[in-house]
């Protein structure tokens, strides 16, 4: 199957798990009545985008009330549904962590976030993740009906490396569940997923929180899908909304036989080897 239908989930995410996950809920359901075959929902789709909150609203995997509410949702659609992300608590360590539903309702991949979002911009904004949240250490491809994807979680994006290395490992779609601010967003949000689509010829995907201004953390929103030509095919603005984006993953093939960058790439001067 070559075509699919990506939702795009771009919900305000506020004080209030459980109203974070009926947003979800009817957010997924009215993506199914559009005939969707995979449904993404954003970064920290449940919980607020600060510290404190990783911590207050954390759940461990086997147990977690968000998870069952997507997991139900999924087998009971029939559909993919790339689960944004949570902060999943593990023993004593709490991770940024995206699940990956099957149609059964299965978890078929997870991806904790590698690189931890530490910044200090100058007249712009502090924000340290490692305050609270914990790495994670492995490279997330799983097989699907539409073939391979790959997953990252927002700062990741910026990391080359990780792309070329789940391209390599066969992914088609690189997904980016993303909450860039309002200093970052504007500056580098489409450059990077453009560069990452245009650097390993495949479709890349980033989900964002709309903007909440109440909020302490401001999400740039602007979701998006760039094809492997590196061109936006779509992109939002910072409200909550709904987009329903038709891919055709043929259009991969085609790239690369016209500009067959994969090909031409010198391994034998340098490579990436994965621990």
């Amino acid at each position: 199957m070559s075509k699919l239908k990506i939702a795009l989930c771009q919900m305000n995410v506020i004080d209030n798990k459980q109203e974070n996950i009926l947003k979800a809920t009817s957010m997924i359901n009215e993506a199914v009545s559009h005939n969707s075959n995979f449904v993404v929902l954003p970064e920290m789709f449940n919980c607020p985008y600060s510290n404190d909150k990783f911590i207050e609203y954390a759940e461990e995997e086997k147990t977690s009330p968000t998870l069952n509410s997507i997991s139900k949702l999924a087998r009971q659609h029939e559909t993919y549904i790339l689960a944004g992300s949570i902060p999943e608590k593990e023993d004593s360590k709490i991770y940024n962590t995206s699940y990956l539903f099957d149609k059964k309702g299965n978890i078929i991949a997870k991806h904790r976030k590698m690189h931890l979002f530490d910044v200090d911009v100058e007249g712009g904004i502090y924000f340290k993740e490692s305050d609270t949240l914990t790495p994670g250490d492995k490279f997330s491809v799983c097989e699907t009906e539409f073939g391979k994807v790959g997953m990252g979680i927002c700062y990741d994006v910026r990391f080359s490396q990780l792309a070329h290395i789940n391209v390599e490992k066969g992914a088609s779609i690189l997904f980016y569940p993303g909450a860039f601010n309002m200093t970052t967003g504007p500056a580098h949000w489409e450059l990077l997923f453009r560069s990452r689509a245009l650097d390993n010829q495949v479709f890349c995907v980033g989900v964002a929180p709309a903007l909440n201004e109440s909020a302490s953390y401001h999400s740039y929103g602007h979701s998006i899908v760039v094809n492997p030509w590196g061109e936006v095919i779509c992109q939002l603005d910072t409200r909550e909304e709904l987009k329903i984006v038709e891919i055709d993953l043929n259009e991969i093939e085609k790239v690369r036989n016209e500009i067959p960058i994969l090909k031409n790439r010198r391994n034998d001067l340098y490579e990436i080897i994965e621990k």
